[in-house]
């Protein structure tokens, strides 16, 4: 008995409707009552117009139980079941009493699968599906082609069966012939002779090719301990120019820690030298856009001092018409005295005005005054020139030093120039 043929047969027994509930444990020993009330159960359930004695208090009538229910069994549902194990009452007769419980579970689970089969084919009764019929119209469609193909083809057998039945039967009918069959026989017997000649020629190569090659293995392992003994002398033995070999590498070794350490100290010096070079690029693009500005400035002050000029010439150049009366006024005024101008003129070289303080009307005293208005624009607007071009020679010179002439080398010639405009 096994734990699982025990508790199947309590859930079977379980799901049939049986009223007394049945442990595992009724069963780990012999109970005879209890396998008979079991078997008493069962047969009313598969036959309940059956009527066995239930009486079971001595052996002859437990006897005579046991063969009412296992005839019962084996005329009514076939099964064949084991009266000695029965008799037991142990697990041994829930084996055989399984026999019959299984066979009502499964007719129970088939009665309740095909009601409910019938249940969903009422409930799906008017619903179609439609691809389920068209996977039945193609089985359907194929199975007609191959019936087709096998009704063609068994007639065309059938039509050849004329034929076939003379041949059959004269080939049963004829004699058998000794001498063939023994020719025959004897022609079979030589094949297999020769098939084991050739097999024991094989078996006799296969014995000689195992002494060869036991041969060559037995020469391998020679050699391998030959080379195996050389290669230990080898080994103990110190080569010729080993200690030469040593002192060279460890030259080498100093020799690499040198060059490591050169390299290292060479790539710190390139890198302090383009960063060097990095800041001095920076600071001379830092002083070139300084004097950038700074000639913009100078040059942004010329312009507009260069503008005030030209406003103040044309303020000087604008001179007032008076009207009628003032200069009946003028002429009725007793004329003013004016001083002679004998004052010098800054940079004209030490030239003089020469005139004389009354008024008049004469032309040179008026060509003479606007002369030397001119004269004077003319002077202070060279003087500004001279004044920027200074500016910008400093600063063309701080960036690029090139060697330029004096400023008062220029000036004289100017004043000279200037002198004989005058």
């Amino acid at each position: 008995m096994s734990f699982r043929d025990l508790r199947n047969f309590t859930e079977m027994m379980r799901a049939l409707g049986y009223p007394r509930l049945i442990s595992m444990e009724n069963f780990r020993t012999p109970n005879f009552s209890l396998v008979a009330e079991i078997l008493i159960w069962l047969v009313k359930r598969y036959e309940p117009q059956m009527d066995i004695p239930s009486d079971v208090d001595t052996e002859s009538d437990r006897v005579f139980f046991i063969k009412a229910v296992a005839q019962f069994m084996a005329t009514k549902a076939h099964i064949k079941v084991n009266t000695k194990r029965l008799y037991q009452g142990d697990g041994y007769a829930v084996k055989e009493m399984l026999k019959i419980t299984s066979v009502l579970y499964s007719a129970m689970v088939t009665k309740e699968t095909a009601s409910g089969e019938k249940v969903a084919e009422d409930n799906s009764k008017f619903k179609f599906d439609l691809a389920s019929r068209i996977a039945e119209l193609k089985a359907a469609r194929q199975l007609a082609s191959e019936i087709t193909s096998k009704g063609a083809s068994l007639f065309d057998l059938l039509g050849k069966e004329v034929d076939l039945r003379e041949m059959r039967t004269a080939a049963i009918a004829r004699p058998l012939e000794i001498n063939e069959t023994e020719k025959a026989l004897r022609a079979v017997i030589k094949e297999v002779l020769e098939n084991v000649e050739k097999t024991k020629d094989m078996l006799n190569n296969v014995s000689s090719d195992e002494t060869s090659l036991e041969a060559k293995m037995e020469k391998r392992k020679q050699e391998l301990e030959r080379n195996q003994k050389r290669l230990q002398t080898l080994q103990s033995v110190r080569p010729a120019f080993m200690d030469e070999y040593e002192k060279i590498e460890e030259d080498l070794q100093k020799q690499y820690e040198t060059y490591v350490e050169k390299f290292r100290n060479l790539r710190f010096l390139e890198q302090q030298l383009e960063d060097h070079h990095r800041l001095e690029q920076e600071r001379f693009e830092e002083t070139e856009n300084t004097l950038r500005m700074m000639q913009h400035k100078l040059r942004e002050e010329e312009r507009r001092l260069m503008k005030n000029g030209a406003k103040d010439e044309d303020s000087d150049m604008d001179i007032p018409e008076d009207e009628g009366s003032d200069s009946d006024m003028e002429d009725r005024r007793p004329p003013k005295p004016r001083p002679t101008r004998n004052i010098p003129i800054t940079g004209r070289g030490g030239t003089q005005i020469i005139g004389n303080m009354q008024g008049g009307d004469s032309d040179e005293t008026e060509d003479s005054e606007i002369d030397v208005d001119e004269d004077d624009e003319e002077g202070e607007e060279e003087d500004e020139e001279d004044d920027l071009e200074e500016d910008n020679d400093s600063l063309e010179a701080a960036a690029s030093k090139p060697t330029r002439p004096a400023k008062g080398a220029l000036k004289p010639q100017l004043l000279e120039e200037s002198d004989n405009d005058f």
